[in-house]
């Protein structure tokens, strides 16, 4: 059976779609049959960060419709063999999306497909795209940026996750991950954003999973049609990869979250 996770956050623009391009991309680098599913109708991001876009005959809602086979809107990625997309529609809104045609769709995906893991890519917010997206979930992966209202709107997202989920109302629970992006150890050792601890700990009080530093590599990846995860070299795809290792259950020490020193001319010349 298939573990479902969803990417969510209650503010946009934060990073959601970057990391479950990536996180799916992990899972199925390490041999996992992996699905990411576009919640987000009306907009449509995720296959323009994975390359796809072209590729794209039928989506997410022409399967709920009935317009075409789950197997038929699936888009398999051009680089991992084990990842598929589902992509969002651009034409239709979020009342397009039914409770029965969702839990359709996981169940034939889990059941039928074989899907190992499918990834829920929520947007932003509260409406019903949102909660659709999250209320099937085994697991969630709550993405926040260190800005207050970010972490504001994500304890909003903490609340929903646990109190109206299916996992909730037969009696369990969905498991929660932090993850927080953008994060400069510069800035926030002189108090221009919010420390790691204080979001994770004293306010969210949500498990690290990880942390993404701010990297030109994510709109490098971004621009190249490709999740950041594959761009090896940059720390934000270390960071993502680090994260997939530690859902996985390995021990891996954050990166990239401490003060740079200084070395001697840039310390003589203020650099």
């Amino acid at each position: 059976m298939a573990k479902i996770i969803v990417v969510t956050s209650g503010k946009g623009g934060v990073g959601k779609t970057t990391t479950s391009a990536s996180f799916g991309a992990g899972l199925a680098e390490r041999g996992y049959k992996t699905v990411i599913i576009d919640f987000d109708v009306g907009l449509r991001n995720l296959d323009l960060i994975m390359g796809c876009e072209n590729r794209i005959v039928y989506d997410f809602v022409d399967v709920i419709s009935g317009n075409a086979k789950l197997s038929q809107a699936l888009v398999k990625d051009k680089q991992q063999e084990n990842l598929y997309i589902l992509p969002a529609s651009q034409t239709r809104d979020k009342d397009a999306l039914t409770d029965e045609g969702v839990a359709a769709v996981m169940k034939e995906l889990s059941d039928e497909l074989g899907f190992d893991y499918i990834i829920c890519d929520s947007p932003a917010g509260i409406e019903r795209g949102a909660q659709l997206a999250m209320y099937h979930a085994d697991e969630a992966l709550i993405v926040t940026n260190p800005e207050v209202s970010s972490v504001r709107d994500s304890d909003r997202i903490i609340g929903i996750l646990q109190s109206r989920t299916k996992r909730v109302e037969e009696g369990g629970s969905v498991k929660e991950h932090l993850i927080i992006t953008r994060y400069n150890p510069e800035r926030a050792a002189h108090g221009e954003m919010m420390g790691i601890d204080d979001i994770a700990n004293d306010i969210l009080k949500v498990p690290l999973i990880g942390v993404i530093p701010e990297s030109n590599a994510v709109l490098e990846a971004s621009n190249h049609g490709q999740p950041v995860i594959y761009f090896k070299d940059s720390a934000a795809g270390q960071c993502y990869d680090d994260i997939v290792a530690r859902f996985l259950g390995e021990n891996r020490p954050l990166r990239h979250i401490d003060v740079k020193k200084k070395g001697f001319f840039a310390k003589l010349f203020g650099g």
